[in-house]
């Protein structure tokens, strides 16, 4: 239902208060590991994480909570290189990254390259710890 409190936006096709901005993040989270017990740990994590954020109202877009099931049902490489094609699309689509500072970030080939297309894109970066607070830049 329509009424004076809210505007409908059928670009997006979603039911906003009015003058609300529909600020989306792109959460980064290492992802990809030789071990499945290692990969669902850093799922687990991300979506941990997502839903704090997503408590404290953000819009959270997560690539791990969204292709760890796809790439579990379809047998699916697990390697950034298969999956960097939609992550730096979806990245694009969003007004910001933030970085999860879990076990594996630093390391992450996907995160890495995530940070550095940010960048390149002119998007603000923050980081996260693993309780979703916000931290200053650990690099």
């Amino acid at each position: 239902m329509i009424d004076g409190s809210h505007g409908y936006r059928p670009a997006l096709g979603t039911f906003v208060r009015t003058g609300a901005f529909d600020h989306l993040t792109y959460l980064a989270t290492p992802y990809s590991h030789p071990a499945a017990s290692v990969r669902e740990q850093r799922y687990r994590a991300a979506c941990a994480i997502a839903a704090v954020l997503t408590a404290q109202g953000e819009l959270v877009y997560s690539p791990v909570a969204h292709g760890h099931g796809i790439a579990v049902s379809g047998s699916l490489p697990v390697s950034w290189e298969h999956w960097k094609r939609l992550d730096l699309r979806m990245l694009r689509a969003c007004d910001s990254l933030t970085v999860a500072c879990i076990a594996g970030w630093q390391e992450s080939e996907g995160v890495q390259a995530e940070i550095a297309a940010a960048e390149d894109m002119g998007l603000p970066v923050r980081f996260v710890d693993p309780c979703g607070n916000t931290m200053e830049d650990p690099r």
